[in-house]
Formats: C-alpha cells, sequence, structure tokens
C-alpha cells in the first residue's frame, strides 16, 4: 500500500487519468495516417527518395518489414495479418516481398547505411529458417548494412514458435534485439485471447536470448484483456520483472471491433471495467518502477543500463511507427502490404490487400497506394509532438532555430489551451520552455493532442483508442 501511494504522489493520479482517459492518437507518426490519402503516389514517392539522396549529409536508413502471417488469430489484435496454414501463400507473398525489396534498394544511394532492421508482423518466427535467411540476403543485396556495432536490427518473436537453438541461430543471421509478446500469463486470460502458451518457457526464452548474445531483451504484455484480474497481471508483472528483460513494454488493449474483425469473439461483458482497467496500469507502473525499471512516457519502461534510456539522454530517442526507438532522423523504408515509409517530408504506405499489393509488383510498380506530404506547418507540429512523447522538456529556442519562428506567436492558442493541463498540474507553461511534470508522463499523449492541428476535423472516439 505504500508503494501505491508512492506512485500515486509522484505522478499518477487515479482521479485525474480517468479524466483524461479520452480516445486521440498514439502519435507514432504525425500528421496520423488517417490523414494519408491517394494524392501519394510512386512518383511522389520516389521524388521524395531523390531529394534525401542529394541531402549534403544524406541520413541513414531504418527499415520495417511487415511479415503478416500467422498460424492462429489472437483474438485481441489489432495487426494487418492474415491466418493461414498454407505454406504456397506465404511463398507467394515472400515472392513479391523479394521483388519490393530489390526495387527500393534500386532508388536509395549505397553509401546511406542500414542502421535499424525490424521484422514485424503477423509472426515474423512463424517464417522457417530458410524464408528469414532469402529475407536477410535480399535485405542485403539491396541495402547496405551498417557495421554491427551501429546498428540495431529486432525481430518480434512469438514464444511459442522459437526455441534457445533457434535464437542462437537468429543472432548468427544478424540480429541483435528480440521482443517477445508474452501478454499475460493468467490461464483464464489466454483461453479468452485465444494465445495460451506456457509461462516457464516464455520466461526461458529471456535468459536464452541472452546467452544467443541478444544485446537488447524486450517483453510486450498487455493489461484491460478480457478476464484479467489484479493479482493475475501483477503475477505476471512479478514474473517478468523477476526475469529482468531489458525492456518491458504494456499496451492497453483497444477495443475496436467495428475496426478488427477477431476481437468480435471477446465478450464485452468479460472485459475490465474502467475502474480495474486503471487499477491494471496502476499495478504494471508500481511493479516495474519498483523493479528498478525506468518510466520513459505512454507504455514503456526500460533498465537504467538500456539503450533506449541512454538514448533519451543524448537525445536522440524518437517515436515511430514501431514506437519508441534509439536513433532519431532515420528515413524509414516500409516493405510488405500496409507498410509506411516516412522520407523526408513524405509518407508513402503500401496497399492494404494482397490483391493490390501483388497487382503493383507484378507489373513492375512499388505497391505504394496513398500517403501524406507534409506541409511546413505539419513539420513544426511533428517536432513539437515527438518532443512531447520522448522528453520532460521543450524549449522553445530549438523549435525556434529549426523552424524560424516564434514560438509563442505560432502556438499562441495552443498555450491558451495549456492553461487547464497546467492548473492540474500536467505541464509547466515557462517563459522559454515547457516543463511535463510527472503527473503529464502518463498523460503524454493528452498533452500531445493539444498541438494536433488536424484532431479537430476527425471523429476522434469512432477512430482511436483510449489514451491510457
Amino acid at each position: 500500500m505504500q508503494a501505491r501511494h508512492a506512485i500515486a504522489a509522484g505522478g499518477f493520479d487515479p482521479t485525474l487519468v480517468r479524466r483524461y482517459d479520452v480516445a486521440g492518437p498514439r502519435y507514432t507518426s504525425y500528421p496520423t495516417a488517417r490523414q494519408f490519402g491517394p494524392s501519394v503516389d510512386e512518383a511522389v514517392y520516389r521524388h521524395a527518395v531523390k531529394r534525401s539522396n542529394e541531402d549534403f549529409i544524406p541520413s541513414a536508413l531504418s527499415l520495417y518489414v511487415h511479415l503478416p502471417f500467422c498460424k492462429s488469430p489472437c483474438f485481441y489484435c489489432g495487426c494487418s495479418r492474415l491466418i493461414t496454414r498454407r505454406p504456397e501463400r506465404i511463398a507467394a507473398y515472400l515472392q513479391r516481398l523479394h521483388r519490393e525489396i530489390h526495387l527500393q534498394g534500386q532508388h536509395f544511394d549505397h553509401d546511406r547505411p542500414v542502421r535499424q532492421l525490424h521484422l514485424g508482423g503477423g509472426t515474423p518466427t512463424y517464417l522457417d529458417d530458410a524464408q528469414l535467411s532469402a529475407l536477410f540476403g535480399a535485405l542485403r543485396e539491396a541495402f547496405s548494412f551498417g557495421t554491427e556495432a551501429t546498428r540495431e536490427f529486432a525481430l518480434e518473436a512469438d514464444p511459442r514458435t522459437v526455441s534457445a537453438e533457434r535464437l542462437v541461430w537468429l543472432a548468427e543471421l544478424g540480429f541483435n534485439r528480440v521482443s517477445f509478446g508474452f501478454q499475460d500469463f493468467d490461464s483464464l486470460v489466454q483461453q479468452a485471447v485465444n494465445r495460451v502458451q506456457d509461462p516457464e518457457q516464455c520466461l526461458a526464452l529471456i535468459g536464452a536470448a541472452r546467452q544467443a548474445g541478444f544485446r537488447s531483451v524486450s517483453v510486450d504484455l498487455i493489461y484491460g484483456l478480457p478476464r484479467q484480474t489484479e493479482a493475475g497481471f501483477t503475477a505476471t508483472l512479478e514474473a517478468v520483472a523477476a526475469a529482468r528483460p531489458d525492456r518491458v513494454a504494456v499496451y492497453g488493449y483497444a477495443h475496436l471491433p467495428q475496426f478488427f474483425k477477431a476481437q468480435r469473439r471477446i465478450r464485452n461483458g468479460e472485459l475490465p471495467d474502467a475502474g480495474l482497467r486503471l487499477r491494471l496500469l496502476q499495478g504494471a507502473v508500481e511493479v516495474l518502477t519498483g523493479s528498478g525499471y525506468e518510466y520513459m512516457g505512454m507504455d514503456h519502461f526500460a533498465l537504467p543500463q538500456d539503450e533506449l534510456v541512454e538514448a533519451r539522454i543524448r537525445g536522440t530517442l524518437q517515436r515511430n511507427f514501431q514506437g519508441y526507438s534509439t536513433h532519431a532522423g532515420l528515413d524509414m523504408v516500409g516493405l510488405g502490404m500496409t507498410a509506411i515509409s516516412h522520407v523526408g517530408d513524405v509518407y508513402a504506405q503500401n496497399a492494404k490487400t494482397l490483391d493490390g499489393y501483388y497487382a503493383a509488383l507484378d507489373s513492375g510498380r512499388l505497391p505504394i497506394e496513398r500517403g501524406y506530404l507534409m506541409t511546413k506547418d505539419d513539420c513544426v507540429r511533428a517536432d513539437v509532438i515527438g518532443r512531447l512523447m520522448c522528453y520532460e522538456e521543450l524549449p522553445f529556442s530549438a523549435i525556434e532555430r529549426r523552424h524560424d519562428i516564434v514560438f509563442r506567436e505560432y502556438f499562441a492558442r495552443e498555450l491558451i489551451a495549456l492553461m487547464p493541463l497546467q492548473a492540474d498540474r500536467l505541464v509547466q507553461v515557462e517563459a522559454d520552455r515547457l516543463q511535463v511534470l510527472p503527473r503529464g508522463r502518463f498523460l503524454r499523449r493528452a498533452l500531445a493532442m493539444v498541438f494536433d492541428a488536424h484532431l479537430p476535423r476527425e471523429k476522434v472516439a469512432d477512430t482511436y483508442s483510449r489514451v491510457l
């Protein structure tokens, strides 16, 4: 009980959090994908890449590869994924993916090293070793990889698809960071979401990954799932914290069955109510910070020696489509259906269906279907929102130098809108900076929403998950 009050006093005020728990973007990009449209096509994207190549000092690259296949559905999932047990279907996708990798690689100068690589899903480890090896080889052939010391190559792994021996092989292939999806160890919760996995086997993988040579090991948990209890989720949190993964992400389940068919299998009556959901989050904060993890903001926690904490100290922490990332300022190349690229001031998203994705590549075109060309105002606001999502301080001078504005004049309306949040001690507006106070660290999305020029025109409650 004493720890609970200490955390609340230091920032987690349940009453305040409940008041600001509204629907809103997660700000993995600004503007968000809701603003994307057909005006960005392959020609616009290729022009953005050309301009990026011609920069005085071109940025290094970050690659994201979307591997959408899963063997069976997890009912909570809101990702773009395809359920199949047909090998020929996966082979057909990989054939086109290799083609896209080749086409993309032709457009980027080879003096631009790949510093980051992330395989997401779906279930990347649903692919067999030969398929993953061939994919890695195609990427290496099309792009220039940075040196081992400078690169972060990560993949998401379903614990049911990997063993200690396979982790050794993945490390030898070139991956140095792995993220395991544990979600919850409570058997009743696992049955309710159709993801049954053995807790002991899951926890053993953390040590196995370290022994295999992975530089960073992450664990994903979810609160707000059906049948969850405080006792059950606390037991999961304590078991994970005792195993000491470098990072823990505790995501809030977003129940949007109108968008995600699998979520219709979840019974509304089994979901935690607002009060329990909040207590589950509060328990996660208490257990993890009490176990020595630093709260990074949003849903991420990291051990003090982790690269994520070091990136925040160096000022290179950023937020993108993979969540928090350690390398700011990289052009991102998205590969695979639905994947999003961000090059310069252009967002470009690939086709969302297999038919559209295949048709473009079969005709020799990049499968770009929609996107967004950022305005000067978008760039200014993206800088502000990105800073608020990652750091506790926003110096006005840094924004003014980069964008040739006077912060207090440019954001006069927003500073007025922040007054209630300042009264609630979420943020402190000073003469030359904004300070995100401890209470505001749990509500970064609410702070960022003040600076979102697109949000007032959207049906927020119908399209976004809740802030917590």
